[in-house]
């Protein structure tokens, strides 16, 4: 990171006062103590403890720190429940973090036109717990949304287990009240599904708080399908457990969630979960959904796949109980994984077509590297989760397990896929983007991060690498 603005540190009693007038007493932390809870976020190899820390109710709250912030040029970083796993939350010394997480109003729901209305605070998960009495839900489900934020989800597109038929969040997102850099307050989109003139929305979901502040969202719901059977296919090896993910999406079936589990992730989670999961190399979650017809109807079509590359096993679930075990397995893995040992947990996206070759090559890189990988991932739509095992408190085990991860990152990019799925850039993929995107293409990028933020205050040092940005910033900065 670069080094923090001694000046702003020393005009830290004058910054807290400018604050302290515009906004409630308790919505206002700067004690250094204090501050220590929000130096990092899921990426903990990283910690900056920031300036002070601003926690909003409203958005003319958010709007009056930002104000504040923008006059005294002081870098402020977005901060939803702290999940991220790219280093998106990390503050710098010189700056002030304003988090939305008590943003979490249920504001409108209408049912009759599909979308709920919600302050951005409001975790994932209780947006389809808040819906459940209406018979609907919201399609994006990330592996932490018990914790995660929708404010969070919009500023990295995040995406799920069953967003394989259903989308990521900006297939989801119909509209936003967002507050800029200036602390103007704007609204783009609104309750129906697509609009007029530009994409705006497209801009700002996936933009990792570069250009301004959500603070509430429109999002679409759908109607609960009537049924829904997940199944366990396991086999003899990764490749063939991939070709079988190849083979499901040519055939035109669409479940609507493919997951995958390596034996290292397979025996973390069996030991943490007790989910009654198979003892093999590799195993897929397939999940079909629909009338009890179309359910027997897609679990014969895939069974069938399976057949011909001669699973280990094939089960699928017969009653309530076993579907919650099954996704009881796949959604502690994390946690699970957590009992190993520190890990790097990555996110870059392949073509379908590329996943046997892909997690082949994975495997090679994890002997060069001397590192365990285990593998845990979205496998429908490619977006891969390999956790590279590392101990922190050996010297040099973490930069091991970060060139092992860029390596892994680059061959995603080089088998035709992208740097990150759901994860975002943040600290972590900043300084591969030069992988992915040439000089013109970010250069694209940045003049729209000057247009929205001139004097580039909004989460500093994040998404574009240092070298690249700092001239467009000086630009911006001076006016130009």
């Amino acid at each position: 990171m670069p080094a923090p603005n001694a000046g702003l540190i020393a005009r830290k009693p004058d910054i807290v006062a400018a604050l302290a007038a515009v906004l409630p007493a308790d919505a206002i932390i700067s004690d250094a103590d204090e501050t220590r809870a929000y130096e990092c976020d899921a990426l903990t190899a990283y910690r900056c403890a920031p300036l002070a820390v601003v926690l909003p109710r409203t958005t003319e709250e958010v709007a009056a720190a930002m104000r504040v912030c923008h006059d005294l040029g002081v870098p402020v970083i977005p901060r939803g429940a702290g999940t991220s796993l790219a280093g998106g939350a990390l503050p710098t010394a010189d700056s002030v973090v304003i988090g939305t997480m008590r943003l979490s109003a249920f504001l409108e729901i209408d049912t009759a036109n599909r979308f709920i209305r919600v302050q951005s605070g409001i975790t994932n998960l209780s947006v389809s717990a808040e819906l459940e009495p209406e018979g609907f839900f919201y399609a994006p489900d990330p592996s932490s949304q018990l914790a995660c934020t929708i404010a969070g989800n919009i500023g990295m597109n995040s995406g799920g287990a069953h967003c394989l038929k259903y989308g990521v969040t900006t297939n989801n997102l119909l509209g936003v009240r967002m507050v800029l850099a200036n602390g103007e307050i704007v609204e783009l989109g609104g309750a129906a599904f697509g609009g007029q003139g530009l994409d705006m929305l497209g801009l700002i979901c996936g933009s990792e708080g570069q250009l301004g502040i959500v603070t509430e969202a429109t999002l679409r719901i759908l109607p609960r399908p009537q049924g829904a059977r997940p199944m366990l296919i396991g086999f003899d090896s990764a490749e063939t457990a991939g070709e079988c993910v190849t083979r499901i999406i040519r055939s035109g079936v669409l479940p609507v969630a493919i997951e995958y589990m390596d034996d290292v992730c397979l025996r973390a989670v069996e030991d943490f979960a007790k989910a009654g999961y198979p003892d093999c190399p590799a195993m897929l979650i397939v999940e079909v959904e629909g009338s009890e017809a179309e359910i027997t109807d897609q679990i014969e079509r895939i069974r069938l796949i399976a057949d011909d590359l001669h699973p280990v096993e094939f089960r699928s679930s017969r009653n309530e109980a076993e579907s919650l075990a099954i996704w009881k397995g796949r959604k502690s893995a994390f946690g699970a994984m957590g009992r190993l040992g520190d890990y790097l947990c990555l996110d870059g996206t392949v073509p379908v077509s590329q996943l046997s070759f892909t997690l082949r090559r994975i495997g090679e890189l994890s002997k060069e590297h001397g590192l365990k990988i285990a593998n845990v991932f979205h496998a429908g739509d490619g977006n891969m989760h390999p956790l590279i095992l590392f101990d922190a408190n050996t010297p040099g085990d973490l930069e091991r397990a970060e060139a092992c991860g860029n390596d892994i990152l680059r061959l995603c990019v080089d088998v035709g896929g992208c740097l990150t799925g759901e994860h975002g850039v943040g600290i972590e993929k900043r300084d591969l983007m030069g992988s992915q995107y040439g000089a013109d293409d970010m250069a694209i990028q940045m003049e729209i991060k000057d247009a929205f933020d001139p004097q580039w205050l909004l989460n500093p040092a994040k998404v574009f690498p240092l070298e690249t940005s700092r001239p467009h910033r000086d630009r911006a900065a001076a006016g130009h």
